[in-house]
């Protein structure tokens, strides 16, 4: 009876968990999510399948935070627990593949492109067996992501739009989920520089979020941010600058000033600066937003080198060679690790690079 009741009661926590969580109060579901797996573990044992759940629930919580060290950490804990588990219950299964999941976007954030993508190539083949439309889609949607950032965008796109038709189709054309792939399609089109083609799903994600979400969820916010990259490659500032400030704000409420968000909005914001001339504007957003890359996604992750770029573009302009040197270097170093070298990304660090060079009087 006492095991039943201490069961009971990790299951009202783990309610808890979802609830604060779903409130924006990240430390209480923290702490309700850890008390739940200490029962559990102390009940049940370590390698229960559901531990794999809260250690799932908690590992979301770290990695909206964007403390994305943790949530890997137990993600891989939940997959270890699911690779071991011979029942093939198809909650079991559903479990299985929420866990690879999550392990494998850690991964896409943390710039290991082929390890993520093999990872949801194994929650594919696992998704597949389920019958279980909608599970499907949204692992071959966040295929999709790896596939944009490692630069095979015909992929993506065919990924993105067998998923549109399926998720509309349960879930109807204004529920958030078809947000999400909107909001992909439009990344897609920014990524390719296709700017005018991106603006109508970009418009239509944040419509459809907003309606769903309200005006101050993060992510309404992380759409208002693609719109503005969007409209930035078609030099529409002053809509663009409004709403990356707007996303900010909610950002900063909801996250705190260290986010991954944060980041991206103060690199876009610090492009704009660029473009107007504001100089000494652009050099501090630029180095704030590296700061916090460096700090919650590592030296050595291609959305770094991707700041590096741009501040060393800034310092091109200004005559600061030797310091833009040490920067187009150090992301070219960088994108050599993680991306194919046909990438736009890497494709324009080197061809930056070499202006510079010639500018300088030295060899490419």
């Amino acid at each position: 009876m006492r095991s039943n009741f201490s069961i009971r009661k990790a299951a009202k926590l783990n309610n808890s968990t979802i609830k604060y969580f779903q409130q924006g109060e990240y430390e209480k579901a923290k702490q309700a999510a850890s008390s739940a797996i200490s029962i559990i573990e102390r009940k049940l044992g370590s390698d229960h399948p559901y531990m794999a759940s809260l250690l799932n629930n908690l590992a979301m919580i770290h990695q909206t935070q964007s403390d994305y060290d943790s949530a890997e950490r137990l993600f891989r804990q939940s997959v270890g627990i699911m690779e071991k588990v011979e029942d093939e219950d198809i909650r079991m299964k559903n479990l299985h593949v929420q866990s690879l999941i999550g392990l494998a976007g850690i991964c896409r954030t943390k710039g290991r492109y082929s390890e993520s993508e093999n990872l949801y190539r194994s929650a594919m083949a696992i998704a597949e067996q389920l019958s279980d439309d909608l599970l499907l889609a949204s692992v071959l949607n966040d295929l999709g992501i790896v596939y944009k950032y490692q630069g095979r965008f015909d992929e993506a796109e065919e990924l993105y739009l067998r998923v549109l038709p399926i998720i509309e189709k349960a879930l109807g054309p204004e529920h958030y989920e078809v947000a999400s792939v909107y909001h992909n399609l439009g990344g897609l089109a920014h990524s390719r520089g296709r700017y005018a083609d991106g603006e109508p799903y970009a418009r239509r994600s944040v419509e459809i979020r907003q309606k769903s979400l309200g005006d101050d969820h993060p992510d309404v916010a992380a759409d208002m941010a693609a719109l503005a990259a969007i409209l930035d490659g078609q030099k529409k500032y002053d809509e663009s600058e409004q709403l990356y400030q707007r996303a900010l704000e909610i950002f900063q409420k909801v996250y705190g000033d260290e986010h991954y968000e944060i980041a991206v909005n103060l690199n876009n914001l610090g492009a704009i600066d660029y473009d107007k001339g504001k100089y000494a504007e652009a050099e501090y957003k630029y180095k704030r937003a590296l700061e916090i890359k460096e700090k919650i996604l590592g030296a050595e992750n291609p959305d770094v080198a991707l700041t590096l770029n741009n501040l060393a573009s800034l310092y091109k302009s200004q005559k600061r060679y030797e310091e833009a040197e040490t920067l187009y270097r150090r992301s070219l170093s960088i994108y050599e690790k993680t991306l194919d070298p046909t990438h736009p990304s890497f494709i324009s660090c080197r061809q930056n690079y070499n202006k510079l060079l010639l500018i300088m009087g030295r060899k490419i």
